[in-house]
This record gives C-alpha cells, sequence and structure tokens, in this order.
C-alpha cells in the first residue's frame, strides 16, 4: 500500500494528501516544501505518513520536496507583510483598467516566486492586460482566481450573529451544500435576513444539528395528522423537536394545546374512550326480555 501524508496549505483549508518519498519520519506540525499544480509551496503536517490502500487514491500524488527550513519560515514572513500594500497597489491597476472586478486578497508563496490574486465577479473578466502589469509591477508570476461569495467571507474573516468568529474562517475545511429544507426542519422563520450569514447565503450552521433534529422527528407524528390527547381528538399543526412536544388543534372547537409526545393517546386507545364517551351520553333503555317481564307480570 502507498505511503500518504496529510498536509494543509493554508489556515482552515483543505487537507492534501502527498507522498513524503524518503521522508517517512514526518510529524504533526512539521513544515515542508510540496510540489503542487501551481508551484511549489510551503503546507503544515496535519496528518503524519501512514499507508493507504491503493483504491482511496485517486489521483497521482504529488511529492514532498523537503522538511522547510528557518529561512523559508523568515522569506515567508517578509512576503506576508507585503501582502497589503500588493493589495492597495493591485486595487489600483483594477480601477485604471475600469475592470468589473472586486480584488478580495492577495497572497504570495513562501519565496515570492507567485502572487495569487483572488477576486470575485458577475462574469467573466478579460484580464489579461492587468496580469502583464501587475507581473512588471510586482516582478513575479501573477496567478488570478476568481472566487465565490463564500470563499470571499472564508478570506476576508470577520464575526457572526453568535458572536464569535466565522466557522468558514476559523475551522471549517469545506463548504457544504445548504438547502431551505434545513432551516424548515429546525422551524426557524423563511426571513432571508434572519437565516443568511455574511456572505448573503443560507448559514452553514443550519447543517451542524441536522442529524439531531432529523433523529427527533422521527419520534413526533407529521403536521396535519390525526392525534387523540386527553381532551379529544385534534389535528398536529405544530411540531417541536427539541422539546419533544406538538401543537394540536381540538376538533371541539378552535383552541389549541401543547402536548408532550409520551401523553398522547395511540388511536386505538383514543376510539376507545370515544366509545365509552358515546355510551355514557345515550340514555339507558330497557332491553325486550324486561319488557317482556313487565307485560307478563300485568
Amino acid at each position: 500500500m502507498p505511503t500518504v501524508v496529510g498536509i494543509r496549505l493554508r489556515y482552515a483549508s483543505k487537507i492534501y494528501g502527498f507522498s513524503p518519498g524518503h521522508l517517512t519520519d514526518l510529524e504533526r506540525g512539521e513544515h515542508v516544501i510540496v510540489d503542487t499544480a501551481r508551484g511549489r509551496a510551503m503546507g503544515r503536517v496535519v496528518i503524519a505518513p501512514r499507508e493507504v490502500p491503493k483504491a482511496e487514491i485517486r489521483t497521482k500524488l504529488k511529492p514532498v520536496i523537503r522538511r522547510a527550513t528557518a529561512w523559508d519560515a523568515v522569506q515567508q514572513d517578509q512576503y506576508c507583510r507585503r501582502e497589503p500594500e500588493a493589495l492597495e497597489r493591485t486595487r489600483e491597476v483594477v480601477a485604471e483598467h475600469e475592470l468589473p472586478m472586486k480584488v478580495v486578497s492577495v497572497e504570495h508563496n513562501f519565496d515570492g516566486s507567485r502572487l495569487t490574486v483572488y477576486f470575485s465577479a458577475e462574469s467573466r473578466v478579460d484580464f489579461r492586460a492587468l496580469v502583464k502589469e501587475l507581473s512588471k509591477a510586482f516582478e513575479t508570476s501573477v496567478e488570478m482566481r476568481q472566487i465565490g461569495v463564500r470563499d470571499e467571507a472564508k478570506l476576508l474573516d470577520g464575526y457572526g450573529r453568535c458572536g464569535y468568529r466565522l466557522c468558514c474562517a476559523s475551522w471549517l475545511q469545506e463548504f457544504e451544500p445548504i438547502s431551505i429544507r434545513l432551516a424548515k426542519q429546525q422551524n426557524l422563520p423563511l426571513n432571508p435576513a434572519e437565516i443568511s450569514g455574511s456572505c448573503g447565503r443560507l448559514l452553514c450552521c443550519l447543517s451542524y444539528e441536522s442529524e439531531v433534529y432529523a433523529e427527533a422527528l422521527k419520534r413526533l407524528p407529521a403536521k396535519r395528522s390525526k392525534v387523540f390527547t386527553h381532551l379529544g381528538e385534534g389535528t398536529v399543526v405544530r411540531v417541536h423537536p427539541l422539546k419533544e412536544t406538538v401543537t394540536v388543534k381540538l376538533q371541539s372547537g378552535d383552541s389549541r394545546i401543547e402536548v408532550p409526545v409520551a401523553e398522547l393517546i395511540t388511536p386505538e386507545a383514543g376510539k376507545e374512550e370515544e366509545k365509552k364517551g358515546e355510551e355514557k351520553k345515550r340514555p339507558r333503555r330497557r332491553s325486550d326480555r324486561s319488557r317482556r317481564r313487565t307485560s307478563s307480570r300485568r
């Protein structure tokens, strides 16, 4: 089985698999220089080298070149300090070219041989002239990368309505598809302002408790279903998964009650109670045999 080491190239980014080569003694936390599709980059080992079944490897593994040195770290720190200035200059050049794009962030690789410009735009942009001018200005190779609104929020960072740092910028590695069904499952108001994050898309945290709600809903009756309570038959108009209760509209009137699921009466028991109630309401009639006895006595 091939040996694979898991390396993260940027903070809170996806973990990529690389071939460690002769560096099979790599440990978590070490920094290494790896070969990627966009050139060499510095990354951090997050999964120590381990054997992986060949069937799980879908693409050819890129190699780990060497361990990162102290000079590599110094170079990276120097170029990171230049990024705010490079970002400002890039925005100036974009404004001069009057391009319909928003420059979000710029990023140098560890040795300054490549500058990646992250931008967002509503449509495709012809930035060939822009790349030439930026390459001359920074004397390095320039790569333009268009990103979406969720990636933009991840790069810009910030705080959510919960008061904590954005999940996408602090620990979330990959974006999962979020549907409006998750908001309905949790009985949240379907107001975009209430269920949208800083990026303008549905909150990623809607998926965190999805399994808990799905499991709780299995124990609850569905909406518009008929149930029997201690006050009679009714229709479920609302479910409360976390409290394990349901709101029931009684057939006897417009009143609504909230009933724990454990106190709901089964349909069979409910029908029996209804029968007993009807029997109590009916007037008592003498049987034919008792009538015959009274007539014979007469």
